[in-house]
């Protein structure tokens, strides 16, 4: 009878171990087969030919931000996966404070993505939340996704760090969408974490990830098959709330020989919005290496033969790489493998760099951006915002402990 009990007992403390556990575990919702990236205009020109031959089976392509930024390499990036018979998704950048604005922007985003063929499902990217409420984080996240259920009839993901899984996103919002995390260690670890999904759809697991055909860093991801549409069809046709005048925000280095008007029909603006932007008095009057901010409303354009996305800049005197890859928000290493140069401490004036992928310069004695900490910030989605590393937000801003930041904290970037 007591041998009885006692495997009664061991059997009942098996079942409240393995209850538990289920309840707490966080782990692939299958088998994590394809090899995945995420890009966005960060990149510049991808050859996709490479990319598939490294053996890269899904491009989640970066479509739109907010309520009127369509991504510049969206065509781009669409056209050139598709014509490698890469498997693609899309993802919109969620910046809504309102459900109204939530709904704007799906809106938005399902007109961006209008008439496209897509074999992932849809995500939605949220990380921004601009000083609203938990409460009000989830109820702009779930208008967002019901909305954008309902005009493109396709199933939406949820794009997350480890902190917003556990704290910030709900497991209402869970309900809505499967998980795709972001973890930059072995998701294995992940088993015991107390977040609102017990599974996860996909993980990114760098942000520093080399593949060919791409120059500098670009994220990487493993996916389950249960991120792929049941079928890959056409996207409703959705209309464009702005009509057409969608923005985004670039920086073109001149070159010898550049004309306001050629480079206003490059980018699909007019010599009248560059000079008003820069201030330019006299249109006639531009010099190479001088950076231009541009606003365009049309997309960057090209083949996998002639389109390079490539800024160029020109060393002046007293110039140094260090120098020039803090002007325009990259690294010294990324200067050096895109520029095949074999000693970093040899540069000369006049000679000419080229950077991949679009860069702010910033020419004033500090060369830092400044950005006031929200409710919900993590230095990983500040960094990811800015299109840098935590680590190098925390090292310019004294911070011992990358995971301690408080609201009202002002950071250099």
């Amino acid at each position: 009878m007591q041998k009885q009990l006692l495997k009664i007992s061991g059997i009942f403390l098996v079942f409240i171990f393995t209850f538990f556990n289920s309840i707490y575990a966080l782990s692939p919702q299958s088998e994590l087969r394809y090899e995945g990236i995420d890009v966005s205009n960060w990149q510049g020109y991808i050859d996709y030919s490479q990319v598939k031959n490294s053996g890269i089976d899904i491009v989640y392509i970066k479509a739109s931000q907010g309520s009127n930024i369509k991504d510049a390499y969206f065509e781009l990036n669409y056209q050139n996966a598709k014509a490698n018979n890469l498997k693609v998704g899309f993802y919109h950048f969620l910046t809504a404070t309102t459900v109204q604005e939530a709904e704007q922007q799906a809106i938005f985003f399902a007109s961006i993505i209008s008439g496209k063929q897509v074999d992932c499902k849809l995500a939605l990217d949220y990380e921004q939340f601009g000083g609203v409420s938990k409460e009000q984080i989830n109820q702009i996240a779930i208008a967002f996704i019901q909305k954008l259920k309902e005009l493109t009839e396709k199933e939406v993901i949820i794009y997350s760090d480890l902190y917003n899984s556990e704290d910030t996103f709900s497991s209402e919002l869970a309900s809505k969408g499967e998980l795709w995390i972001a973890y930059y260690g072995d998701y294995r670890n992940l088993q015991n974490r107390n977040t609102s999904w017990n599974t996860f759809i996909g993980v990114q697991y760098s942000d520093r990830g080399k593949v060919p055909g791409i120059k500098g860093n670009v994220d990487r991801d493993l996916f389950t098959e249960a991120v792929l549409l049941d079928e890959n069809s056409e996207i409703p046709s959705t209309e464009n709330p702005n009509d057409g005048h969608n923005t985004e925000t670039v920086f073109y280095t001149v070159q010898k020989g550049d004309t306001l008007g050629k480079i206003a029909t490059q980018y699909g603006t007019t010599i009248q919005e560059i000079a008003q932007i820069n201030g330019i008095e006299n249109v006639n009057l531009i010099f190479p290496g001088q950076v231009l901010r541009i606003h365009t409303n049309s997309n960057i354009h090209g083949s996998e033969s002639n389109s390079t996305g490539k800024t160029y800049y020109t060393i002046k005197r007293g110039d140094t790489l260090w120098r020039v890859a803090r002007r325009y928000g990259t690294t010294v290493q990324n200067l050096v493998e895109w520029n095949n140069i074999q000693n970093p401490n040899l540069i000369y004036p006049g000679q000419r760099l080229i950077l991949y992928g679009n860069f702010t310069s910033s020419n004033s004695n500090s060369n830092y951006s400044y950005y006031t900490v929200q409710r919900g910030d993590t230095l990983w989605g500040i960094a990811r915002r800015y299109g840098t590393c935590p680590r190098r937000i925390a090292r310019i801003n004294g911070i011992t402990n990358p995971n301690l930041i408080y609201v009202g904290q002002v950071l250099k970037i």
